[in-house]
C-alpha cells in the first residue's frame, strides 16, 4: 500500500466517532435488540428511527450505560473499544438529551447549567455569577432563545428548556463527542424547531457526531445526513444517504409495508339533517374566549390552530378536566355540568395530549388500566370477577393490537405507541357517545398512528361524535369532515369538504389566508366570526 493511500485510510479512520456491531440486548420473554450495527462519523447528523419497540429507546440506553448488553457484541468509541457498562472517561463523551429533559425546575438556567460541571469561582471559592450569566445567556442566544437565565427553568417555555437541556450536553463534550437528541422537537413550535435545527447544525460543524431520534419523518429527512432504520430489534437501513430516501420508502422500511393513506370512513352528507350529539355554546375558559360549535353523531370535527390559540384547551374544557368559567355543553340536549364525573355519566370520554401526565397509570395494569372507568358489568354481588375481567381485556387488547398482548404488564414498560393505544381501548371501552381527543397520535410511530386512525375512524361509524384536536395538518385533513380553526381563544373559520386541504387549512392556521380576505369578529357575541 502507497503511503498516500495509507495517511488516507488513516485519516477517514479517525473520522469515525463510534461504531457497534452485533450488539444484543434481551429482555425476559423479549429481544429487544438483535445483533444491531451502527456507525457515526465526526460531525455528522445520524437519524435513528422506527416503530415504539423497535428497539431505538434499547440502543440509547445502552450506549449511555444505562443497561447492560448481553455478551458478544463490541463497541468501538473514538477508534478503540470500549465498555459501556464499566464505563471509562471516553465514555463521558456520550451525552443523552431525553425528552423529559432531566432539568431540575426550581433551579434556574445557570444553576442547571453547572450541575456536573462545577461554576466559575473566585477569590475564597465564591461562584462568579455575573460571568456565570453572560456565558450562560450568551450560550443560549445560539439557539435563538432569550430567556431570563435567573429564572427557574419550570417557569421558562419549552423551547428555552430544551435549549438549556442542549447547552448543558454540549458543554460537557467541549466541541468533541457525541450528543444523543431523544425527540427533542415533541413541545416545541415550527420556529423553535428551526432554532434548535440552527444550533445542531452549528454543533455537527464543529465536529460533534449528533444521534437524532424522532418520529416525525419530515423532520428527519430535512435535518439528517444519514438514517438507520430499526424494525423488532433489528436493523434493516444502515446509514443510508438522505438523498437515496423519501417519506413513502421511509414509512415502508420502518412498519415492513405501505399505510393506508386515503380516507376508509365516508364523508358526511351536510345536506341531510343529521342528530346533533353534542352542542357547545359559548364556552369561556383559561384560553377560551366564547367558542360554540355542534358535532353530530357519527361526524368527525377538527379543531386546528397554533400554541396558545385554544386549540390544547378545548377538549379539556368541555369534558370539565379544565376550569370552564361560562358557556353550556350539552350532550343529546341534556346539560352536563362542569365535572369529569358528570361528563362521564353523559357519556364522554376524553384522551388528554400529555399522555405519562394525564392520560396513562403507569404502575397499573394492564387489565386494571383498560377496565378502571367501568368496573361494573364485570360485578357480582359487589365482588369483582377477576376472570372475566382478564377475558374482557384480552378482548380489547385484540381491538386495538396491543403489543405485547400481556393483560398483567405493567403500563410503564410499554412503547409510547402502545400506551396511546391502551389509553384509547379504555375510553372506547366505556361505549361513549361522544370521543374527544387532544393530539391523540403527539410522539408515537407511524405504525402506532395508523392503528390510532383507524380506531377512531371506526368509532365515528358507530355513531360517536369525535372532536379531534391536533396539531398535525394532515391528521386534520385525513381524518376529518370539518375542521374549526382557533385563533385567539375563538374560532376564526371553519373548513368543509373540499375547502379542506391541507394548503388551505395551513394558511388559516398561520392567518396567511386572512391576506386574501378580510375578517372581523362580532364584538356582540364574540364566537360568532363574520367574513365580508
Amino acid at each position: 500500500m502507497s503511503e498516500v493511500a495509507e495517511e488516507t485510510e488513516l485519516s477517514s479512520e479517525e473520522k469515525i466517532l463510534l461504531s457497534v456491531n452485533s450488539l444484543s440486548k434481551t429482555f425476559p420473554g423479549q429481544v429487544a435488540l438483535d445483533k444491531a450495527h451502527f456507525q457515526l462519523r465526526a460531525g455528522e447528523i445520524h437519524a435513528l428511527v422506527g416503530q415504539n419497540g423497535s428497539g431505538k429507546s434499547t440502543l440509547i440506553k445502552l450506549l449511555s450505560g444505562y443497561i447492560k448488553a448481553d455478551h458478544g457484541g463490541n463497541v468501538h468509541l473514538f477508534g478503540a473499544p470500549v465498555d459501556l457498562w464499566h464505563r471509562d472517561q471516553r465514555c463521558e463523551k456520550i451525552r443523552v438529551v431525553h425528552q423529559d429533559l432531566g432539568l431540575v425546575p426550581t433551579l434556574n438556567a445557570v444553576e442547571n447549567l453547572g450541575l456536573g460541571r462545577g461554576f466559575k469561582t473566585g477569590l475564597f471559592g465564591r461562584i462568579r455569577w455575573r460571568i456565570e450569566n453572560a456565558e450562560a445567556q450568551k450560550a443560549l442566544a445560539e439557539f435563538g432563545v432569550t430567556p431570563d437565565v435567573r429564572l427557574p427553568v419550570g417557569t421558562l417555555s419549552a423551547a428555552e428548556q430544551t435549549a438549556i437541556a442542549i447547552v448543558r450536553a454540549l458543554t460537557a463534550l467541549e466541541g468533541e463527542g457525541i450528543l444523543i437528541l431523544d425527540e427533542p422537537t415533541a413541545a416545541l413550535n415550527k420556529g423553535e424547531i428551526e432554532a434548535l435545527f440552527y444550533a445542531v447544525r452549528r454543533a455537527s460543524s464543529k465536529g460533534v457526531g449528533v444521534i437524532f431520534v424522532s418520529h416525525i419523518l419530515d423532520e428527519v429527512l430535512n435535518l439528517a445526513e444519514r438514517v438507520t432504520v430499526l424494525r423488532d430489534g433489528k436493523v434493516v437501513v444502515a446509514g443510508e444517504l438522505v438523498e437515496t430516501l423519501d417519506n413513502e420508502k421511509l414509512v415502508r422500511e420502518i412498519v415492513g409495508a405501505e399505510l393506508k393513506q386515503i380516507k376508509s370512513k365516508k364523508p358526511l352528507d351536510f345536506t341531510i339533517p343529521t342528530h346533533q350529539r353534542l352542542e357547545v355554546e359559548n364556552l369561556v375558559g383559561l384560553n377560551l374566549r366564547g367558542v360554540s360549535f355542534k358535532v353530530s353523531t357519527g361526524e368527525i370535527l377538527g379543531i386546528a390552530g397554533v400554541i396558545g390559540s385554544g386549540r390544547d384547551e378545548l377538549a379539556g374544557t368541555v369534558f370539565g378536566a379544565s376550569p370552564r368559567f361560562s358557556g353550556k355543553v350539552l350532550v343529546d340536549k341534556n346539560k352536563v355540568f362542569s365535572s369529569p364525573y358528570e361528563s362521564l355519566k353523559a357519556g364522554m370520554a376524553y384522551v388528554p395530549a400529555d399522555r405519562k401526565g394525564l392520560g396513562l397509570l403507569p404502575r397499573h395494569r394492564t387489565y386494571e388500566h383498560i377496565t378502571l372507568p367501568n368496573l361494573g358489568p364485570l360485578q357480582y354481588l359487589g365482588f369483582l370477577n377477576q376472570k372475566n375481567e382478564i377475558e374482557d381485556v384480552q378482548n380489547w387488547m385484540d381491538q386495538v393490537d396491543l403489543d405485547p398482548p400481556d393483560a398483567y404488564r405493567r403500563m410503564e414498560k410499554f412503547s409510547g405507541g402502545n400506551q396511546q393505544k391502551a389509553v384509547l381501548a379504555r375510553w372506547l371501552r366505556t361505549d361513549p357517545k361522544v370521543l374527544l381527543l387532544s393530539d391523540p397520535t403527539q410522539g408515537v410511530d407511524v405504525g402506532a398512528k395508523s392503528r390510532v386512525h383507524e380506531l377512531i375512524e371506526k368509532a365515528a361509524s358507530n355513531a360517536v361524535a369525535v372532536l379531534l384536536a391536533s396539531s398535525d395538518i394532515e391528521e386534520l385533513v385525513r381524518l376529518c369532515d370539518r375542521v374549526l380553526v382557533m385563533r385567539g381563544g375563538i374560532v376564526a373559520a371553519q373548513l368543509v369538504q373540499s375547502q379542506l386541504t391541507k394548503e388551505r387549512l395551513l394558511g388559516e392556521v398561520t392567518g396567511t389566508e386572512n391576506r386574501r380576505r378580510g375578517m372581523r369578529v362580532d364584538e356582540k357575541n364574540i364566537h360568532q366570526v363574520v367574513y365580508r
